[in-house]
């Protein structure tokens, strides 16, 4: 069990800023089953359980990136060592902090009730029966979110967000430099000066003044248009094979892509797909829980199903946005069988995918593709898909992604409509 604390030896623990352990524990809650070895064809379950995230904490805590020296001291004995009690039952209290304040929730692990340790499963809590784990809510998500994106603008040098400013004009609150007589639809934005102007021109100027229908002036405002967009992540084993977590950074920008559309773009959407041997939409909420599998690429259907969720969308723009490592190597039958090759491009698997990518291009879908590999039958093939979608494609790697992905949005979204 956890014990809620107030304050704890030398440290107000109502005061301690909850904000800074969220973020350095950010890769434990991000997991996405890279093997700790590093190279490894082996997925490794995430551990979030209770013992996991107590000792991701005291990990922080013993390295000196959470505590400052006179914090520090308070956690040693009389002989000056570490006492593992105090460690114990600070990192308890930083827990119950982050439940209290909403940034963790607990659930119960998908693995049920457990009565003897499993490889790749994790520990058993022993006070608990059920082994719990912990996820992220949709505020700590969103934190995260925020600080993935300010970190992503802080490398870019600028401001770029805004809204998609456009050449047309309406009547909307933010008002323009000129105004317009009053139509049916049109928000009530009144521009007063000219309206009283209107009715002395049309009535002398006199008391009482007689205001008519006609005589009604608004402000105009820029257009903003909308524009949905469908994120599609390639969770295929690929993402975490060859000594390198792909994964992980592509969900850190999942994130920060969240948090811009919600405070900047009030009138966007966002949606998730994941390719693997199939195709799925995910709910944003789940996108921290989120591990790479199955081993295949079914870029085809991942690309039917962004396109009839964009679609589905009354919107000014659409787009996808797809971040991917490897060729396509399934595809999804008519009768609804998968047809798996992993061994070079599949002809039939590559055509299937570019009558896709074509559907979308009639559509006005436009694909822009972020390649964190640079094979020389890769390139072909996004070159191929580049030249059918009249998209982008971008040849970048896991230290790079996040600010490619997010100059590319930004310039879109500011690009003049002709």
């Amino acid at each position: 069990m956890i014990t809620c604390y107030g304050k704890w030896d030398g440290l107000d623990l109502n005061r301690f800023n909850l904000e800074t352990l969220l973020e350095k524990l950010s890769d434990f809650f991000l997991q996405s089953g890279f093997p700790s070895g590093g190279w490894s064809r082996r997925i490794q379950t995430p551990d979030q359980s209770l013992e996991a995230l107590r000792e991701a904490i005291r990990q922080l805590i013993r390295t000196g990136e959470l505590l400052d020296e006179a914090e520090m001291k308070a956690l040693h004995d009389a002989s000056g060592r570490l006492d593992k009690n105090k460690l114990d039952e600070l990192v308890d209290a930083l827990i119950a902090r982050l439940l209290k304040e909403g940034y963790l929730r607990a659930q119960p692990d998908d693995f049920g009730m457990l009565t003897t340790p499993q490889a790749g499963q994790g520990r058993i809590d022993k006070d608990e029966g059920v082994r719990t784990k912990f996820v992220l809510t949709e505020k700590g998500m969103d934190f995260l979110g925020y600080k993935a994106l300010s970190q992503l603008l802080g490398a870019l040098g600028r401001g770029y967000a805004g809204r998609h400013e456009t050449e047309h004009l309406s009547t909307g609150v933010e008002a323009f430099q000129s105004s317009k007589p009053y139509e049916f639809g049109d928000t009530l934005n009144l521009d007063v000066n000219a309206t009283l102007l209107s009715a002395i021109q049309r009535h002398g100027l006199r008391v009482p003044l007689e205001v008519e229908y006609g005589d009604l002036m608004v402000h105009q405002s820029e257009y903003t248009s909308s524009c949905a967009t469908v994120l599609m992540l390639d969770c295929s084993h690929s993402m975490i094979l060859y000594g390198e977590d792909r994964f992980t950074p592509a969900k850190r920008v999942a994130l920060a892509l969240t948090h811009l559309i919600r405070t900047q773009y009030p009138g966007d959407t966002l949606k998730l797909v994941l390719f693997h041997d199939s195709a799925e939409e995910v709910p944003l909420g789940k996108l921290a829980q989120l591990t790479v599998g199955p081993y295949h690429t079914n870029t085809a259907e991942g690309l039917r199903l962004a396109r009839r969720l964009l679609l589905a969308q009354r919107v000014d723009m659409r787009q996808i946005i797809m971040i991917t490592d490897g060729k396509p190597s399934a595809l999804t039958l008519e009768d609804g069988r998968i047809y798996k090759n992993s061994m070079g491009l599949d002809p039939v698997i590559m055509e299937a995918t570019y009558r896709e990518v074509a559907q979308c291009r009639r559509s006005n879908i436009t694909i822009n593709t972020f390649m964190l590999a640079d094979d020389p039958y890769l390139v072909n093939f996004i070159k191929r898909v580049t030249s059918i979608a009249q998209g982008k494609a971008y040849f970048t790697t896991v230290m790079t992604l996040g600010e490619y992905v997010m100059m590319d949005f930004l310039r879109r979204k500011q690009k003049k409509i002709r």
